[in-house]
């Protein structure tokens, strides 16, 4: 490509009569010198599908496709109707799993109002102790601690194949926790005992769920150094940047440049960084786009879990939901507690945020748009 550039160069230059010695003389001859042509039209620019279809949508239907929801139910006429709301996405919990796998695709099913953009449908399958599908017999994460590298990303690509048969396009099953404690409620949801052989099974369990899912790296910035568990309070951990970068901070890497396409923030606290949990931190998304590189979709652990932590500040499910796309998540996800009423809650909440001011409308439009360009990667594949 060099030479060609050089070479495309001095073509030009000697067309100037710059360099010499470019051709033989010609002998001197009368001509008419030509009319200038019209300058040629500029080729235009094409637009990324999905910058123009968040350009198409209203403030409250922007506001809708950066909700992934959930009700409590198998009936498919009722999950049709829900979703016909425009949310950009639905987690398949317990309570929406029946007993076969063709029930289940019906479920899948009756969540598609847009055969030509599907919503994200995920599904937190890590197997082992987190487990929606019954039928997943593969290896755990703690199995796979004690296994070869190649077994994380075999077990992954076949239960990957199982998520993706059932008619969900997003894991939210790649655990990049290092657990400081055996006793760790996160410990046999992890893929590795310390670093480096969790960056290495996190990578692997990426690479495995290509073709089949879209990929989700959680719980950032690490469970591991913070003790206590995220369903029932805000564990928490002094543990400084520089400590993390060198630590916990390594499977997530290796998650992210495995091309991940999605980083779950957790509800968890590293307090020299920020007192907030990260799942509501600024400074902690920043660190993920500026310091990692991660460009994908950015998704709240569940926000009901926020909302019952115990903490007055984080009670209100609406207002968790405002104050995470403010920090940066492109994705507020909403479980525990969820009812119909919720998510057309939140979306009021977050028209109402860009309204007076609170969520900027340019960081919606960013979070809209980076949804929907994975939506409609889903859609092609």
């Amino acid at each position: 490509m060099l030479r060609a550039r050089r070479l495309t160069a001095l073509a030009l230059l000697c067309a100037l009569g710059v360099v010499a010695g470019c051709a033989a003389e010609a002998p001197v001859t009368a001509t008419r010198t030509p009319a200038p042509s019209a300058s040629p039209m500029p080729s235009p620019t094409a637009v990324d599908p999905a910058v123009q279809a968040v350009a198409e949508m209203t403030t409250a239907e922007r506001a809708a496709s950066v909700v992934m929801g959930h009700i409590p139910t198998t009936d498919a006429a009722a999950l049709h109707d829900y979703m016909a709301a425009g949310y950009g996405g639905f987690i398949l919990m317990g309570a929406n799993i029946p007993a076969t796998q063709e029930q289940l695709r019906a479920v899948t099913a009756a969540l598609v109002t847009d055969t030509t953009l599907p919503p994200l449908i995920a599904i937190d399958q890590e197997g082992g102790v987190v487990s929606r599908l019954p039928w997943d017999d593969f290896a755990s994460p703690r199995q796979l601690q004690a296994l070869p590298v190649a077994d994380t990303r075999t077990a992954f690509d076949r239960r990957a194949a199982l998520v993706a048969d059932i008619g969900a396009n997003v894991n939210f099953g790649i655990v990049a926790d290092v657990p400081a404690d055996p006793a760790s409620f996160i410990s046999s949801r992890a893929l590795g005992t310390d670093p480096e052989s969790a960056g290495d099974r996190v990578a692997a369990a990426v690479e495995g769920e290509k073709g089949h899912v879209a990929s989700t790296i959680k719980h950032f910035p690490g469970h591991g150094a913070a003790p206590g568990d995220s369903h029932h309070g805000i564990p928490s951990t002094a543990m400084t940047l520089e400590q993390w970068r060198a630590s916990d901070a390594v499977p997530f890497v290796a998650g992210i440049d495995a091309d991940g396409e999605l980083l779950m923030f957790g509800h968890l606290a590293y307090t020299s960084v920020d007192a907030a949990p990260a799942s509501l931190s600024a400074r902690w998304h920043e660190i993920a786009r500026d310091e990692l590189g991660f460009d994908g979709v950015m998704v709240t652990d569940d926000l009901g879990m926020l909302s019952s932590s115990g903490v007055e500040a984080y009670r209100d499910p609406v207002a968790n939901a405002v104050t995470a796309l403010v920090a940066g998540n492109d994705l507020v996800l909403m479980v525990a507690g969820s009812t119909a009423t919720t998510a057309p809650h939140m979306v009021d909440g977050i028209v109402r945020a860009v309204d007076d001011g609170t969520l900027p409308a340019a960081r919606l439009q960013d979070a809209a748009e980076r949804v929907m360009a994975l939506r409609l990667a889903l859609a092609r594949d």
